[in-house]
């Protein structure tokens, strides 16, 4: 019976959540010389801690532009900050010229916390449950809270430019834009075909509309 109960108690620790090394000490500076894990990067032994290592002026400045969207990103997650690794936190900028979008996307390991600096941008999310669209145009000094891994956008609609920091409660939530995501992988067309429910209908209807022709 012992035995049993061991091996239950050594399956539930398994299963704790070990996100923060930081938990069990000060501080973990991300040795990024060493794989990225789930639980974040390993430590870097704490003697060998420097200033620069809390410390990030990434998101003074505008970073650099991306075609075709007209938006500039900087970010300090904990490949370039690598004070924040075990400490579920990181943030980033993003400017946004007039039209400027930031294409559908989610960040799977955190939620979003999206501030307002200058100028106003439009901003949403869809419902994961409900496939339901949640918009506001935000002005400078709105907050607008980004669930986990759904899927949101941002868009400049006036004629002046937009500044956006954005916080994140993970050191490294991740992004997937939607665009690539879907027509930048390399799934064969069949597999499209074949796993897509709008390709099935449009199939399905362009075979009912050859056999409605044939004599």
């Amino acid at each position: 019976m012992a035995k049993a109960e061991l091996l239950l108690l050594l399956l539930l620790l398994s299963l704790v959540p070990f996100s923060s090394h930081a938990l069990n000490q000060d501080f973990c500076i991300a040795d990024l010389t060493a794989d990225d894990t789930p639980a974040g990067y390993p430590c870097r032994p704490p003697p060998d801690a420097t200033a620069d290592d809390f410390y990030y002026s990434g998101l003074g400045s505008s970073g650099p532009p991306l075609k075709p969207s007209k938006i500039a990103l900087v970010s300090g997650t904990v490949t370039n900050f690598p004070g924040v690794n075990g400490l579920a936190i990181s943030a980033a900028r993003m400017d946004v010229a007039p039209g400027g979008v930031a294409p559908i996307h989610p960040h799977p390991g955190g939620s979003e916390l999206l501030y307002v600096l200058e100028g106003s941008v439009v901003s949403g999310f869809i419902s994961a449950t409900r496939n339901k669209v949640y918009t506001k145009t935000l002005r400078k000094g709105d907050l607008m809270v980004l669930p986990q891994g759904q899927l949101h956008f941002q868009y400049c609609p006036g004629n002046t430019s937009a500044v956006t920091i954005s916080t994140f409660n993970n050191a490294n939530p991740g992004v997937q834009v939607l665009d690539y995501a879907l027509f930048a992988n390399d799934l064969p067309t069949e597999v499209v075909t074949n796993t897509w429910t709008s390709c099935r209908s449009s199939s399905s209807r362009r075979s009912s509309a050859a056999a409605a022709r044939l004599p």
